[in-house]
Order: structure tokens, then C-alpha cells, then sequence
């Protein structure tokens, strides 16, 4: 019993890293999330929509599998969807590397249950899994839509159109609120001075 509580106590100290690691999202109060607050509005948002689903799913198995998905991130850093180079063309690899290095840091069976719930959410194979990517991807456009639009990349404009629908389609609730994101989306675009039609028409060209 010692040794298992040594082993998750080393692993939720690997952990406390994700508090300072930051990702490319900002706050409305001006300084970058932290992957931690991304994963707890993520497990927030499980809580508030699940009941809403088209589609049934398991709350408890999405939210172990929303608190896991990043943890990798701890080891491997977080790397924008977008970034191009080295660290994007690694980033598997470092990650499958750091979940491999997490479940043989754990007690057997519950590095067992971390690594398979982190597979599982790559794997987007199950409801659960599809569930928690859909929500992965409208969590980033909702912190976008309350950060200031100076802290928006260009290219980030036409993600609003591309980011989130194919996460989401599998579900006629999920669809829909993806939607109403993107509308909020374009309301900000608009009182930025940006068109969302002319960003539309981009894409379609």
C-alpha cells in the first residue's frame, strides 16, 4: 500500500505541471489559460450537456476520460492545433511516449485505467470518447469568444468554420450547439470589425 500511494502521489505531482502549462488561449482577463482550467471547463461542460445528448453516453467514463486526455501534456507540452514544425510532427510520438511513461509510474491496474481512457479519447471510437473530442474543440472556440479579439490569430477567424463541425455532427445537440458558438463567434468578428462573410467566402474560394 506504501508503494501505490508513493506511485500516485509522484504522478499528481507530474501533474501540478498542467497549472503553469499554457496553452494558445486567453482569458477575459487578459493572461493565457492554463491546459488545467481547459480540462476543468471541459469536465464543467460534460456536467452541463450530457443530459441533452441525442445520443446517450456514461458521465463518470467521459469525465475519468476528460481529466486524463491532457495529462500527456505534463511530460509533452501542449502544442497548437495549428503549429507547423518539429514539435507538431513529434507530437505523437512524445506522446505516446509520455502515456507509456505515466501508466508504468502508477500502481498495475490504475496506470492500466489512465492509459486506456487516454487511447480510448484518441481512438474516437466510442460515444464517450466522440463526446469529450466535441466538447475538446467547443471549449477552445467558447474561451476564444471571451478573450479579446487582439489575441486572436488571423487564421484563427476561418477555424470558427472549420473547427468544430465535424467533432460535433455525429449529434443533433452537439451540432446545434456548436452552431450557436459559432454564432457568438460572428457576433465578435462583427464588433471587431471583421466580416464573417468574407472570412466564409476565403474558404469556399
Amino acid at each position: 500500500m506504501t508503494d501505490d500511494i508513493a506511485r500516485i502521489l509522484s504522478i499528481l505531482r507530474l501533474a501540478e505541471r498542467l497549472k503553469s502549462e499554457l496553452r494558445h488561449s486567453w482569458l477575459s482577463s487578459g493572461r493565457r489559460e492554463s491546459v488545467a482550467e481547459h480540462t476543468w471547463q471541459m469536465a464543467l461542460m460534460a456536467v452541463l450537456m450530457h443530459r441533452h445528448l441525442e445520443h446517450p453516453v456514461d458521465l463518470e467514463r467521459t469525465l475519468a476520460m476528460i481529466t486524463v486526455h491532457d495529462l500527456v501534456e505534463a511530460i509533452a507540452g501542449d502544442v497548437p492545433f495549428f503549429e507547423a514544425g518539429e514539435r507538431k510532427a513529434m507530437k505523437r510520438a512524445r506522446e505516446l511516449a509520455a502515456i507509456e511513461e505515466i501508466r508504468a509510474g502508477l500502481p498495475p491496474g490504475t496506470g492500466e485505467l489512465v492509459a486506456g481512457l487516454w487511447h480510448e479519447f484518441e481512438g474516437r471510437a466510442t460515444p464517450e470518447a466522440r463526446f469529450a473530442v466535441a466538447i475538446d474543440n467547443l471549449e477552445v472556440q467558447i474561451q476564444h469568444n471571451q478573450a479579446d479579439l487582439a489575441t486572436w490569430l488571423p487564421l484563427e477567424h476561418e477555424l470558427v468554420y472549420t473547427k468544430m463541425d465535424a467533432p460535433c455532427a455525429h449529434d443533433r445537440f452537439l451540432a446545434a450547439f456548436s452552431e450557436a458558438v459559432k454564432a457568438e463567434s460572428e457576433a465578435k468578428l462583427r464588433d471587431g470589425g471583421v466580416d464573417p462573410e468574407a472570412v466564409r467566402a476565403r474558404l469556399r474560394a
